[in-house]
């Protein structure tokens, strides 16, 4: 009841001063200022016009620029023969009768705005009574260093290019709720940094491996979001209707298979960054619908893909990082070094103490397992097979332990439809997935490219399947038995290395607008 009767107080609040600005927004009108104005790259400010047809000249600086060009200003240093052209948002305002001192930010960071009556004349008094912290407004003059040493643009002509009805949070106690932030997403930028910047190091992320791909000679390809059949992945698709086709279909879960499709085609390296939707729960590790990177190249096989991807993320590391080590949640973790290869059951076994797959039987294996862990697993009755249990040991007791870079290798042919059998164990498959902070990063195979085995793996993978849009996927066989070579592909999570390489500790964090259910 508290919370309710406080919500409903911020809201009475936040009323009242929407009220207050939509009162100052009239009066710039009646004043004659365009409170929502136009940019021109021709007009510069001019008041002897209306003030309503005044157009603010294009930006000449950033505000990062701005502190680096006219950095060797000493205190108290004007340069007059360099006029600035400058907008932003303000996000804060001191005023001392006639002097003013506005911090007004713009995409690169923050500068002074020293606005004094003496050189705006009448102006300064709407400056002084009508524009509030959050206005975006744009000025013009030139740039000094106060005697305080604050660099400072003074304002000798300004426009203002919007007002902001709302006001922004308190500085120090508004906006602190984690949900309230993702949910005002825009505001939770405004107001803190450094959400734009882990955004602006996700572009620079994706721009790296973009770059380091091309150079490669990998060819970007777009595949479709709309698949008549959820293939690739093992996950539940969201349902989709047609109309003019009458027909349902499914937001992809993967973009693998139409990769392959052209592997056959006759393309030799291709890859897709793109958004995948899975109807799948939410948590600090998964979205519904997130971004991957998934790439092929022809006559590679797994160890080809291990050492690409080792490559990868360290080209990404030391482009976006600045090196390759890294802190991540107090960890310091080496991607510098070359990455540990090591199979899954030897993991296990370093782990548990047990070879899973010496023993006899599943029951023999199973009871071995709980004997040594000293509890009952749950969930066991579905683990009809060695496979099975090597990779449920390994997710229950070994995943969390792999910090720094490691390739787990060669997985159970029982849970890797797409994956090459391995050729020196049949039991197993060329597929490794990268483990760092305990967390999968990528996956990757020798691609199975044997029409007739995988028309057989898909069919036991879809023996029993009742969920929505699991079909055999024909298109796709089909096109295997046009021949497609031998292939190596892997698939990243772009928002895990996002996450990795800016140290944050959810999937939410990264995303510049998660998913959340309506209040």
């Amino acid at each position: 009841m508290e919370s309710v009767q406080q919500q409903r107080e911020e809201e009475e609040e936040q009323a009242a001063l929407r009220k207050q600005r939509m009162d100052k927004l009239k009066a710039l009108q009646t004043a004659g200022f365009s409170t929502y104005a136009l940019i021109d790259g021709e007009l510069t400010f001019s008041f002897s016009q209306s003030y309503s047809t005044l157009m603010i000249r294009n930006k000449t600086h950033n505000a990062l620029e701005l502190q680096t060009t006219y950095d060797y200003l000493s205190p108290g240093e004007q340069v007059t023969q360099v006029q600035i052209s400058f907008a932003g948002r303000i996000k804060s305002k001191r005023t001392f009768g006639k002097l003013m001192f506005l911090t007004v930010e713009d995409d690169s960071g923050s500068i002074q705005l020293y606005v004094e009556q003496q050189t705006l004349k009448d102006s300064f008094r709407y400056i002084k009574s009508l524009v509030d912290i959050g206005d975006i407004v744009g000025v013009q003059g030139c740039i000094k260093r106060t005697d305080k040493g604050e660099l400072s643009i003074v304002v000798e002509d300004w426009q203002m290019l919007a007002k902001s009805l709302l006001s922004l949070p308190d500085k120090f106690h508004g906006l602190m709720d984690v949900e309230k932030r993702y949910r005002l997403r825009h505001l939770d930028m405004i107001v803190h940094p450094s959400v734009r910047q882990i955004l602006k190091q996700r572009a620079q992320i994706v721009s790296t491996i973009r770059e380091f791909l091309e150079r490669k000679q990998f060819m970007e390809v777009e595949t479709p979001a709309l698949h008549c059949i959820a293939g690739g992945a093992d996950a539940s698709p969201f349902v989709t209707y047609h109309e003019a086709l009458d027909l349902q279909l499914t937001l992809r879960i993967a973009t693998e298979l139409f990769l392959k499709r052209c592997i056959v085609g006759g393309f030799e390296k291709v890859y897709e960054i793109g958004r995948v939707f899975r109807n799948e729960g939410i948590s600090t590790r998964h979205n519904p619908e997130f971004t991957s990177l998934e790439l092929y190249e022809a006559y590679k096989d797994y160890q080809d893909m291990m050492n690409l991807t080792e490559e990868l993320i360290k080209t990404v590391a030391n482009q976006v990082c600045g090196t390759t080590e890294i802190v991540y949640m107090e960890e310091r973790i080496q991607l510098g070094a070359p990455f540990r290869r090591v199979t899954m059951n030897e993991l296990v076994k370093e782990t548990l103490g047990l070879d899973i797959l010496s023993f006899p039987d599943i029951e023999t294996a199973k009871s071995a397992v709980e004997k040594k862990m000293e509890e009952s697993m749950k969930d066991w009755d579905s683990i009809d097979s060695l496979g099975k249990l090597l990779s449920s040991c390994f997710e229950h007791y070994c995943e969390k332990l792999l910090i720094q870079p490691t390739f787990v290798l060669d997985y159970p042919i029982e849970i890797s439809p797409l994956a090459k059998q391995h050729r020196k164990d049949p039991r197993l498959t060329e597929r490794f997935e990268l483990y760092i902070a305990g967390r999968e990063l990528a996956n990757a195979f020798s691609e199975l490219n044997d029409p007739i085995e995988q028309r057989e793996r898909f069919m036991k993978q879809l023996h029993g399947s009742e969920q929505v849009g699991k079909e055999l996927d024909e298109d796709f066989l089909l096109a295997l038995e046009q021949g497609m070579p031998p292939t190596g592909g892997m698939g990243m999570g772009i928002d895990r290395l996002v996450m990795l390489l800016t140290n944050s500790s959810s999937i939410r964090q990264v995303i510049a607008f998660p998913l959340l259910k309506p209040e």
